[in-house]
C-alpha cells in the first residue's frame, strides 16, 4: 500500500519547471562529515523504501555491489525505516522520514524523471521521481514473453546510476566486465550537497534500440541491457514505436472491410486482390471513420497489454510515394500550397502536393478521439515526417497530444537539405521526435564509422530545438569499431548540454591510462577518416589504405608501449580496439578480392577462394569471439547481412548461408 501511496504521490504532481541546481562532484577523501566508507569499513546502510519495484530494488542492489568494488565493504541494504534510526544512512527513494532528516529540502518531484541527490551531515538520499502500478507491473510481449517490475517513471533508479557515475566516478565504457572502470578507494566521504536534474529526452532507449524492453531477447541480467540501464537509457519514460504500424492491416482486414484501403484511379480500394505496391506497403483510406475506430481498438487491445504505454503510431506504411488514397475526403485534407512531389499508382505516375498536411489531420483526429476515450490517461499518437510527408506541413498544425518523428538524416551524414527541415519542423511541432537512419553497407557492417564531435553537437542541436524523443534507426552494437561514437550518444542523450569534450577526454583517461593520448590519436584519425568519406567525398578504398592502417596501427603500438607495467586491463582494451581495426583491415582486403573476381566476370577464381578464405578464417571468428562477444553485432545477432551483400562481399556460395 505504501509503494502505490507514494505512486499516485508522485504521479499527481504537476510539471513545473524547476532550476537545474549546481552539480558538486563526491570528493573520496577521508576526513569530511559524512562517511559512508572508511578504512574498508561501510559506516551506513543503504535504506530503500517499502515495496519498492524490481528495477529500483535492482538499482539499489547495485549501488551496494559498486561501493564493494570501490571500497571492499558492502552496506546492509534495509527494507523499509528501520528502528532504531542508524547514525548514518544512503536513503534510496522517498520515505516520510526523510522530510525530517533534510528538513529544507523539497521532497516533491514536479518534473518527468526528475532526480535528486543531497548530503546531510549524517545521511544521503539518492531519490527520483517513481510512477507505477503495482497491480500492472509485468511488461507482456509477444509469443508469451514478459517484462516484470515496469514502471511509468524511474526517477530513483535513474538516480543511483547518477550518483554511481558522476558521485562515485563509475565509467561503463562498453558492455561487459572489461568495459567497467573503478577507481578503489578504502574510504567514501561527502561534503554536503544538493543536486537535481531531469532529462529533457524522455524517450532514449532508442539510442541504442535493440537494448529496448519491447525488443526480443531481453534479459534484465544480460551485459548488454546492464549497460543501457547504468547509461539512463533503459529506463526512460516516453516509449515511442517506431516501423509502420498498419502494414500487417491488408493480411487482417482485405477480406472483410475493403474500405480501409485507398482508393485507386481505377475504382479499387488498395489494388483489389494485388494490392499496390504490396500487401505491407498498401496505403488507407485515412478519412475513413471506421479506420479511426478501429485503431482506436487495437490502442485498447496494446493498452490491455502494456498499460505503461503512452504513445501509439499512427504513422504510414513504407514506400510513401505508391498508392495513396484520391477519394474526395482525403483529397480535401491536402494543402494546395504544399511541395509539389512525384506519386505513383498501378501505371501511372504524376506530381501531386505533399501528403504532410494530410498525415498531420489524421493524427490530429486520432489524438482527439484518444482524449475522449482516455481522458485521465496522458497519451500521444506518433506519426513520421518521412517519405511524402517529410517537408513541413503548409497550414496543418499537431495537437498537443501528438509527436512528430523527423526522419532526418543528417547524423553522420551530408545532408544539408535533411537539417534544415529538422530545424523547420522544430519550430512548429510541440513534441518532436528525431529519428536519424543513420545508413547501411559500411556503417551497419560495423566498419571504422565515427564522429564523436558530431555526436556532441547534433545531440545539443536536437535540446535546442524541442527534441523530447531520440531514435537512431540502424545502430547495430558494433563496439570495437564504433564503440566511442556510442558512448558519447548514450552520455549526451542523458544530458546533452554536458561538457561533451571533457566526457570524451575522461573516456580515453579512464578507459586506456598512461595511453591515453595515444588511443586519443587512434580515434581522432577515424574521424578525420570518416569526415573526408562521409563529407568531403573521398571514396573509402583509397582513404582506407595501406599507409592508414600502418599510422593507426602505430598509434596502438604506442599505446601499448605506454602502459606496460600498468594493470592489465588497460592492454587488454588496447587489444579489444585492435580487435576493430583488424576487422576493418580484413573488410578492405576482402572488398578488393571481390572487385577483382566481378571484373574479371568471375574468372579470378583465386580472387574469389581467397574472399571465401577470409570469410572462413577472420571475419567469422572475429564476430563469434569468445574472449570480446561485444565486439561486434553478429557475436550476439548473427544474420545482419543486408550491409555485406549491399558491398558486394559475399562469395555467391556463402550469400544465403550467412
Amino acid at each position: 500500500m505504501k509503494s502505490l501511496l507514494v505512486a499516485v504521490k508522485m504521479f499527481l504532481l504537476c510539471a513545473v519547471a524547476l532550476p537545474t541546481l549546481p552539480f558538486f562532484p563526491a570528493t573520496l577523501i577521508a576526513g569530511q562529515e559524512l562517511v559512508l566508507v572508511e578504512d574498508g569499513q561501510s559506516r551506513a546502510p543503504i535504506i530503500l523504501f517499502e515495496d519498492a519495484p524490481r528495477f529500483t530494488r535492482l538499482a539499489a542492489e547495485d549501488l551496494a555491489e559498486y561501493i564493494e568494488k570501490i571500497s571492499g565493504a558492502k552496506p546492509e541494504i534495509i527494507e523499509g525505516e528501520p528502528a532504531p534510526l542508524p547514525d548514518r544512512g544512503i536513503w534510496v527513494g522517498y520515505q516520510p522520514k526523510l522530510e525530517e532528516i533534510f528538513p529544507s529540502i523539497n521532497f516533491e518531484f514536479k518534473n518527468p524523471e526528475e532526480i535528486l541527490i543531497a548530503a546531510g551531515d549524517n545521511h544521503i538520499v539518492i531519490a527520483g521521481r517513481d510512477v507505477w502500478d503495482p497491480d500492472n507491473s509485468v511488461l507482456k510481449l509477444s509469443r508469451g514473453r514478459t517484462v516484470n517490475g515496469v514502471q511509468s517513471e524511474y526517477g530513483t533508479a535513474n538516480a543511483v546510476y547518477t550518483f554511481l557515475q558522476e558521485h562515485l566516478h563509475v565509467r561503463w565504457l562498453w558492455p561487459g566486465a572489461l568495459g567497467e572502470d573503478i577507481i578503489e578507494q578504502e574510504t567514501l566521504s561527502f561534503e554536503p550537497f544538493e543536486y537535481r536534474y531531469h532529462p529533457q529526452f524522455q524517450g532514449r532507449i532508442n539510442v541504442l534500440r535493440y537494448y529496448s524492453m519491447h525488443r526480443r531477447g531481453f534479459s534484465a541480467g544480460d551485459e548488454e541491457q546492464n549497460w543501457t540501464r547504468y547509461q539512463r537509457l533503459l529506463l526512460h519514460s516516453l516509449e515511442v514505436p517506431g516501423g509502420h504500424p498498419f502494414s500487417g492491416w491488408w493480411e487482417r482486414f482485405h477480406e472483410t472491410n475493403p474500405e480501409f484501403f485507398a482508393l485507386q484511379p481505377d475504382g479499387s480500394r488498395g489494388g483489389g486482390q494485388e494490392p499496390f505496391p504490396t500487401a505491407r506497403t498498401v496505403k488507407l483510406c485515412k478519412s475513413n471513420p471506421a479506420v479511426w475506430e478501429q485503431w482506436l481498438k487495437d490502442v485498447g487491445t496494446t493498452l490491455e497489454r502494456d498499460p505503461t504505454r503512452r504513445v501509439f503510431a499512427a504513422g504510414a506504411n513504407d514506400s510513401g510515394a505508391s498508392g495513396f488514397c484520391i477519394c474526395e475526403d482525403c483529397i480535401a485534407w491536402d494543402h494546395p500550397d504544399g511541395k509539389m512531389l512525384t506519386y505513383r499508382w498501378q501505371g501511372i505516375a504524376q506530381q501531386y502536393v505533399a501528403q504532410t498536411d494530410r498525415r498531420i489531420t489524421f493524427a490530429n483526429t486520432l489524438a482527439r478521439m484518444l482524449k475522449e476515450r482516455y481522458p485521465d490517461k496522458d497519451l500521444y499518437v506518433n506519426i513520421g515526417a518521412y517519405g511524402n510527408a517529410r517537408p513541413v506541413p503548409a497550414e496543418a498544425v499537431p495537437d498537443d497530444n501528438v509527436i512528430v518523428s523527423a526522419v532526418t538524416n543528417f547524423h553522420n551524414r551530408k545532408n544539408p537539405e535533411a537539417r534544415e527541415r529538422f530545424l523547420k519542423w522544430g519550430k512548429i511541432v510541440p513534441n518532436f521526435s528525431w529519428r536519424p537512419n543513420l545508413g547501411y553497407g559500411l556503417w551497419e557492417i560495423g566498419f571504422l564509422r565515427v564522429s564523436m564531435s558530431r555526436a556532441i553537437n547534433d545531440l545539443k542541436l536536437a535540446a535546442e530545438n524541442n527534441v523530447i524523443n531520440l531514435f537512431f534507426d540502424t545502430v547495430w552494437n558494433h563496439w570495437a569499431t564504433q564503440g566511442p561514437h556510442y558512448y558519447m550518444l548514450a552520455r549526451m542523450a542523458w544530458n546533452p548540454y554536458a561538457d561533451g569534450e571533457s566526457i570524451l577526454n575522461d573516456y580515453y583517461q579512464r578507459g586506456f591510462g598512461r595511453a591515453a593520448e595515444h588511443v586519443r590519436d587512434y580515434w581522432t584519425q577515424m574521424e578525420e577518416a570518416n569526415e573526408k568519406n562521409m563529407f568531403e567525398g573521398y571514396s573509402w578504398l583509397d582513404i582506407y589504405n595501406d599507409e592508414f592502417f600502418d599510422t593507426a596501427e602505430g598509434h596502438l603500438n604506442r599505446a601499448m608501449d605506454a602502459v606496460e607495467g600498468e594493470p592489465g586491463k588497460y592492454g587488454e582494451r588496447i587489444g579489444f580496439v585492435r580487435m576493430g581495426l583488424d576487422y576493418a583491415r580484413t573488410i578492405v582486403e576482402l572488398k578488393h578480392l571481390m572487385d577483382r573476381f566481378r571484373a574479371s566476370d568471375g574468372a579470378d577464381t583465386e580472387a574469389e577462394d581467397r574472399a571465401r578464405e577470409i570469410w572462413v578464417e577472420k571475419i567469422r571468428p572475429m564476430m563469434t569471439c569468445d574472449q570480446h562477444p561485444h565486439a561486434f553485432s553478429s557475436s550476439r545477432r548473427p544474420g545482419h547481412s543486408r550491409g555485406f551483400r549491399s558491398l558486394g562481399l559475399f562469395p555467391a556460395d556463402l550469400e544465403n548461408r550467412w
